[in-house]
């Protein structure tokens, strides 16, 4: 796999990164030796560096601390591998049954996560992260995280103005940690892609990540503009989630969610996803396939954030980087309304 800069930030990254959720026991409860195996396999399909997505949320920071340990158990040297840490939630202590920053989601762990984000919480995160790593392998990327979570709680156009101020407070703890050579690059991860938009127009950002935002399922043109301006800005971009969390590839849930047909909304995306399957079947493409390569079609997107519970579907994974899908699909997939007849990059 061709290894392409990250913008302008001089890191060169594959197009397949991997997201550690999964480490951080996001829908099911994984023994360590299935940790252990999922991390194993990463190494062995990619060339050096692999590069890690993670964040303190995943598990109320379980992810981070799983992800230092296994590395050490392989004895991956530090400089064959690049770490992301979306930054913004800090572990707590768990004073209920279950943690509250997520219920349903995160299963048996042992501590509760609360956002923080302003100048001194951003700091904070960064410590606790780099404690749960253990300082032998460094993130070289941050960024905040879920900002879009973070100013969603404002009740008033004031107070949503007021935490905005926060989150620019955010950047300025990160820009000065990357001023000092302790990070390399500062982006943004969020699933509203709004934010990043806005984000954006205050702050000289690196790269960043948009989650559930732009997938087969969905892509509307504003958005593709918006992609196309951090192009032309030497923004590198990283998508992820592009399978809505595992609904396009036969799930129970959609971004996060537990999901039924049981409204109108629903329906129609269970309709939607068995025309799709239907489609696949026919052509004898792989959903997750048919997803990972129409997601990465835009201009500017360097690199897809993968995850998965089970060590046999990293390589799965990988495949469908490479996997060849025939022009027909594509073309099927349009005729059906299932892709947007105005969509620029697919080439056919």
């Amino acid at each position: 796999m061709e290894y392409k800069e990250l913008g302008k930030t001089g890191i060169k990254i594959p197009p397949v990164i991997f997201g550690t959720s999964a480490l951080g026991n996001l829908y099911i409860d994984l023994n360590e030796n299935i940790k252990l195996d999922i991390l194993r396999e990463c190494f062995k399909y990619l060339n050096r560096p692999v590069v890690f997505d993670c964040a303190g949320k995943y598990g109320a920071g379980l992810a981070l601390e799983m992800l230092g340990t296994l590395l050490n158990k392989l004895n991956i040297n530090e400089k064959e591998v690049i770490i992301s840490n979306k930054l913004g939630w800090m572990r707590t202590p768990l004073n209920a049954p279950e943690p509250t920053f997520e219920p349903g989601v995160w299963k048996n762990i042992k501590f509760d996560s609360k956002q923080e984000i302003s100048y001194n919480g951003i700091l904070a995160c960064w410590e606790q992260g780099i404690g749960l790593l253990g300082e032998k392998y460094l993130p070289q990327l941050v960024s905040v995280h879920d900002p879009d979570e973070y100013i969603g709680n404002a009740k008033s156009d004031n107070e949503r103005a007021e935490l905005f101020k926060h989150i620019l407070n955010a950047y300025t703890a990160l820009l000065e940690l990357k001023a000092q050579g302790k990070i390399k690059a500062v982006g943004v991860g969020a699933k509203n892609w709004k934010i990043i938009e806005q984000i954006s127009e205050q702050i000289d950002l690196d790269w960043v990540m948009f989650a559930n935002s732009l997938t087969i399922m969905n892509h509307p043109p504003n958005l593709l503009n918006f992609i196309s301006k951090l192009h032309n800005r030497g923004i590198g971009i990283i998508n992820s989630a592009v399978f809505h969390a595992g609904f396009l590839t036969g799930g129970d849930y959609y971004d996060y969610k537990l999901i039924k047909p049981d409204t109108d909304e629903n329906k129609a995306k269970f309709k939607w996803r068995k025309i799709f399957f239907e489609t696949c079947e026919k052509y004898n493409v792989l959903p997750a396939t048919a997803c990972v390569q129409f997601a990465l079609t835009p201009p500017g997107i360097v690199s897809i954030s993968l995850n998965t519970s089970k060590p046999e579907h990293v390589k799965k994974n990988i495949d469908s980087f490479v996997a060849k899908i025939p022009k027909e699909f594509w073309n099927e997939m349009v005729q059906k309304g299932l892709i947007s007849r105005d969509y620029p990059y697919l080439g056919i």
